[in-house]
């Protein structure tokens, strides 16, 4: 059942968790709760591991989240979704994990990283990024196929680097980059410092980067979506703080933020 939180053993629990708790109510019918903070109902530290595409967006996210719930702390470790599942699956201590794709969350729970059922919460589609004016003069996809132009891509295990190479595949253009990155962030960091003529990012992530670079827009990229889910972990020490923001996240306040950051919903 993707896209809802599921209403399994564990899902049960974690509804539950977020009623008490959190004071989260829902329509008659539905199986996905809204947030209504109770003061003081969620307290302590709450780590969570998220793509690093959502960096601005859930660091925003975190704050409101603790002036909603005084006592709460929000600490993020943001990287490439498959560096994450690595991690986790190690067991690096956290209680929420969002993915930047499906892919890597089916990764966390065929591991048994996660409890409940993963939920969908946003969308995001590519843009091509480049230094501020756009230097190398690229106008579409076709473009980053050019002899001499240096284009940075996500390595293939990261969620932006398979979408890249889907595009590819539908298109018949392949890229030649000249580094594969592990995140969409240090994609962006070549090109704003000016190292890369261009790289494939998220529509966000160049939103978000305010001037320091320039978008290019291609119509290919509409093909390619990817679905962020997001999912409480099994071994997470403060179980009602995760659920608590995972309910914030899927919540109104999190799709206004989400929105305004350039997400669409799933």
């Amino acid at each position: 059942m993707r896209g809802r939180l599921g209403f399994g053993i564990a899902g049960a629990a974690l509804a539950a968790v977020l009623f008490a708790a959190t004071g989260c109510s829902a329509d008659a019918g539905s199986t996905t709760p809204t947030q209504t903070p109770t003061k003081h109902a969620v307290t302590g530290t709450i780590t969570v591991f998220a793509a690093a595409s959502l960096s601005k967006t859930f660091t925003e996210l975190g704050t409101e989240f603790e002036k909603a719930n005084p006592g709460s702390t929000v600490r993020f470790s943001f990287g490439g979704s498959s560096d994450l599942v690595t991690q986790l699956s190690a067991g690096a201590p956290a209680d929420v994990f969002a993915s930047a794709d499906r892919k890597n969350m089916d990764k966390a729970v065929s591991a048994s990283v996660t409890s409940g059922e993963p939920a969908d919460f946003a969308t995001n589609v590519l843009a091509i990024a480049v230094p501020p004016g756009n230097p190398a003069h690229v106008t579409g996809w076709a473009d980053l196929a050019r002899p001499g132009l240096k284009v940075v891509v996500c390595a293939p295990q990261v969620p932006c680097g398979a979408a890249t190479a889907t595009v590819e595949a539908k298109t018949g253009v392949t890229l030649k980059p000249v580094s594969q990155e592990s995140s969409v962030t240090d994609v962006l960091g070549k090109v704003s410092s000016g190292e890369a003529d261009a790289g494939i990012v998220y529509v966000t992530d160049v939103k978000g980067a305010g001037k320091s670079v320039d978008s290019v827009a291609f119509p290919e990229a509409k093909g390619v979506v990817n679905t962020y889910p997001i999912a409480a972990v099994r071994q997470g020490a403060n179980f009602t703080g995760g659920a608590a923001f995972i309910a914030f996240v899927t919540g109104p306040e999190g799709r206004k933020v989400l929105a305004a950051a350039g997400f669409g919903t799933p």
